[in-house]
């Protein structure tokens, strides 16, 4: 939709109404603006979709598909190919030598074969049994079962994500045969859902405080403070001038005990970085003296920082982790996603330990669906919760997501190289250097940054260009959100504001992932021209006294 004659100058009237609004709400406001200019001209960096995306695990898919309709095609011949049948387990992976050998010249046919073979050979399950699940799953003609998640799909995704969490065979340490998994629809999905059985279960009622590590993801601070919820927020704020590092002084927060929860972003969004192992060993030991404390990790970005470890990998008992499989194989589209928690977990122990009549109702809650609520662990209320109870044998993320899902995860686990995540990662990087360089300025850089996001501090900006009393000048002269906004209207540039992800300065947070290396030059030196003509009016406003 155009935006109307005069829009631009009635938000820029109204800029206490832009600030409230959420980054998101925010963002679809800029591109209407930004339209105005010209909409193929558009440099949308405000969003966190990526543009690249794992061809081979897809190439995969398809010929798992093609394979998955043959084993259908083997039943209901008389019908002349209208209806076909569930595949057969017996005899499976001969009929599957067959099949590669008459596609092998079909690309994901080798990926398909060599997957099978690690699944074998390297994981030690049986084939027959994984080619089955996989038929089956992509066939859909089964509900999830487990609805849970599918029995292989969980112990091959579960190896794959300790592997990115640093918590895997190889690197001496598993929680691989200690992790139970949820599949769900992607990172927002498995949230909804967290939030929805903490309550249900009384481990979070309305009043109670949680800590959320800021800035962060911004529907993060929205979904507390609803009213199904009314949770009452602590900040636990890391500190720029630390590289976006939490002090120890915000994590002593946690030591108080009515913190009920924890939650954060790891590696940050919109920070882009990576908890230091000195952050690790202070939650280490507040958790020593917080047994109770539930940390809850969103650590969908894990895969783009350097020697990633988890909260998950150091305080197991008490973390709940949750990843999306979105951003990694460039797969927002398919919705997948998965809640880990350790088969020891803090959550249990606080259902047990809840009073009698709170057991009492929570028995009458889970009674449907097993003789035993008391007995009924957390991850198996969540599924039960995530369809209110009473249609959880219907539960479960789609069969064919989970297999898709598991092919990605496969793909990640046996490229011993690191291929694919070597060439994401230089993908981000040269994106961020060629920002910088339409800036016209050395980038930062940081061991710890995954350059999926980066902040521009538009202060330290107009510092480093023209210097302190400049910068001063310059951001009284046009805050942050008419900064946005000029971007927008005048040169076709989305950004987010810094602000709506509980950021303190004045910033702009630019997305790496969605455009193409000349864009982000192109973005440069939009924003390097528009602090250039506030220069210009900073020094005629000095000439003139």
């Amino acid at each position: 939709m155009e935006a109307k004659n005069g829009e631009l100058e009635e938000i820029l009237k109204d800029l206490k109404r832009v600030e409230e609004l959420s980054p998101f709400e925010f963002k679809e406001l800029l591109i209407r603006l930004a339209k105005r200019k010209s909409e193929k001209m558009m440099l949308n960096a405000g969003r966190g979709n990526p543009n690249f995306l794992a061809l081979i695990p897809r190439y995969a898919y398809l010929q798992l598909g093609k394979f998955a309709l043959s084993e259908a095609e083997r039943h209901f011949g008389y019908m002349g190919g209208l209806i076909g049948g569930h595949s057969d387990r017996e005899g499976i992976e001969a009929r599957f030598e067959i099949f590669v050998r008459n596609h092998w010249n079909e690309r994901g046919t080798a990926f398909l074969n060599s997957a099978v073979s690690y699944v074998r050979d390297y994981l030690g399950f049986s084939a027959g049994d994984f080619l089955h699940e996989m038929v089956q799953g992509y066939l859909g003609c089964d509900y999830p079962s487990p609805p849970r998640m599918l029995p292989l799909a969980e112990k091959i995704v579960t190896r794959y994500l300790m592997k990115e969490m640093g918590a895997s065979y190889e690197l001496g340490y598993s929680l691989v045969d200690e992790t139970q998994l949820f599949a769900v629809e992607g990172g927002t999905g498995a949230m909804a859902y967290l939030f929805e059985s903490l309550k249900a279960n009384h481990i979070l009622d309305p009043g109670d405080k949680i800590a959320i590590a800021v800035p962060i993801f911004s529907p993060y601070l929205e979904i507390p403070k609803l009213d199904t919820y009314r949770l009452e927020i602590i900040e636990v704020r890391a500190k720029e001038e630390l590289g976006y590092q939490i002090p120890n002084e915000e994590l002593e927060k946690l030591r108080n005990e009515e913190v009920k929860a924890f939650f954060l972003v790891n590696p940050g969004n919109p920070t882009s970085v990576k908890l230091d192992d000195r952050v690790l060993e202070k939650l280490v030991e507040i958790v020593e003296e917080r047994p109770d404390l539930v940390i809850i990790t969103d650590d969908v970005y894990a895969t783009f920082a350097e020697d990633f470890r988890s909260v998950y990998s150091v305080l197991p008992h008490n973390t709940v982790l949750v990843y999306s499989f979105s951003k990694y194989f460039g797969a927002t589209g398919w919705r997948l996603g998965v809640i880990a928690l350790h088969e020891d977990n803090v959550v249990d122990r606080l259902i047990r330990e809840l009073p009698e009549e709170i057991q009492k109702e929570l028995d009458e809650r889970y009674s449907p669906i097993t003789p035993n609520p008391r007995e009924l662990k957390f991850i198996d209320r969540l599924v039960a919760d995530s369809r209110n109870v009473a249609l959880r044998h219907t539960a479960g993320l789609s069969t064919p997501q989970q297999v898709q899902m598991v092919l990605f995860a496969l793909y990640a686990l046996m490229d011993e190289t690191e291929t694919y995540k070597n060439a994401v990662r230089r993908i981000l990087r040269r994106r961020y250097r060629a920002l910088y360089r339409g800036l016209g300025l050395e980038p930062e850089e940081n061991p710890n940054l995954t350059y999926y996001y980066t902040l521009l501090d538009t202060e330290k900006l107009a510092e480093k260009l023209y210097g302190k009393e400049f910068a001063e000048w310059f951001i009284k002269t046009l805050p942050i959100e008419e900064f946005i906004i000029r971007l927008a209207s005048d040169a076709g540039v989305v950004l987010l504001p810094g602000k709506g992800f509980e950021v303190l300065h004045p910033s702009a947070r630019v997305s790496l992932a969605n455009l193409k290396e000349i864009d982000y030059i192109k973005i440069g030196k939009t924003i390097r021209k528009l602090i250039d003509e506030y220069y210009q009016r900073f020094r005629e406003e000095k000439e003139k006294g």
